[in-house]
């Protein structure tokens, strides 16, 4: 069962279709201090409950750390992040590395890999990396979203250093995945194995993009309310349950060709599924209620390979 601590009314409303009343007036408590945001219990908020659209740049900036814990810098630092944001487009431009023409995907990645110091002489080879080409992906989703290119982009570098942070652990991510996935649906695992197909799954993009332009924005947001609590573990959950939502198509693949096909142009009625479902089943096997992210909350929950070693 989900380990959320709701009181009686919490439970009312969400029997009659209203979960969000109890949650959004939770959140407007922790927003209404004019002087300094909890950040902590923010970030436990996200981890707990779905944060409502209206809030979610909000909340989203400052555990990204876009803007300060104190309500009163919030307009001047974000006049501070429009300069930067101005000053990195001119740099760009000068160098002549991005026009009016470059995507804003695109446009942004260049943004931050110039900011942080990554950005190469051999720049185009550099964006066609699988891993640059998922970080696109998050500032892709974004655009559908925000409307503001600078919180775009600050929010954009938020995810970027958060996969960057926790990149190194794919790996380990990606093993995880697939011992869940044999755990829960060890016909489907043992399909998948023997035709090939488990090692052609996307993974590695699915986990490095955070599932962007896999899953609709309209239900990506609840997953990356989640990342931004600080738990990188509810996306090893979100790539099994879009296997077994989709099962019965992969069931009757007999070819690799056939099972990616599958898994392409999830519907957004189905993504709002695979997402609940996702939350629930991470909620199941002990959700991260304290911030932090990486390896050590993988530990405990997530099964282990039953294989024999060789």
């Amino acid at each position: 069962m989900a380990t959320d601590e709701r009181n009686f009314r919490s439970s009312y409303y969400e029997k009659v279709g209203f979960r969000s009343v109890e949650e959004k007036k939770s959140l407007e408590i922790l927003l209404k201090d004019n002087k300094t945001l909890d950040k902590v219990k923010l970030q436990q908020f996200c981890l707990r409950f779905t944060v409502p659209g209206i809030y979610r740049n909000l909340v989203w900036k400052v555990l990204l750390d876009v803007v300060p814990i104190h309500v009163d810098s919030h307009k001047f630092v974000m006049q501070q992040r429009e300069e930067e944001y101005n000053d990195l487009v001119h740099s760009l431009y000068f160098m002549r590395i991005a026009s009016d023409q470059t995507p804003k995907p695109q446009l942004f990645l260049l943004m931050w890999l110039l900011e942080t110091g990554r950005l190469k002489y051999d720049w185009c080879t550099q964006l066609d990396d699988d891993f640059y080409q998922s970080l696109c992906s998050i500032s892709q989703s974004l655009l559908n979203v925000f409307d503001d290119n600078v919180d775009i982009y600050w929010i954009s570098k938020g995810f970027f250093q958060f996969v960057d942070k926790f990149y190194s652990d794919v790996p380990k991510l990606t093993k995880c995945t697939r011992n869940l996935l044999e755990k829960e649906d060890q016909i489907l695992f043992n399909h998948l194995l023997s035709i090939g197909a488990l090692n052609a799954i996307p993974l590695q993009n699915w986990l490095c993009s955070c599932f962007a332009g896999v899953i609709s924005e309209s239900s990506l947001g609840k997953i990356w309310d989640k990342l931004t609590g600080g738990s990188c573990k509810i996306l090893v959950f979100v790539a099994v349950v879009i296997l077994r939502t989709l099962r019965r198509n992969l069931l009757k693949c007999l070819m690799t060709d056939n099972v990616l096909n599958c898994l392409k142009n999830i519907p957004e009625e189905t993504a709002e599924v695979i997402v609940n479902k996702a939350i629930e089943m991470w909620q199941q096997y002990g959700s991260l209620l304290t911030p932090g992210a990486g390896p050590d909350s993988l530990k405990t929950h997530l099964p282990v390979s039953r294989s024999k070693p060789t």
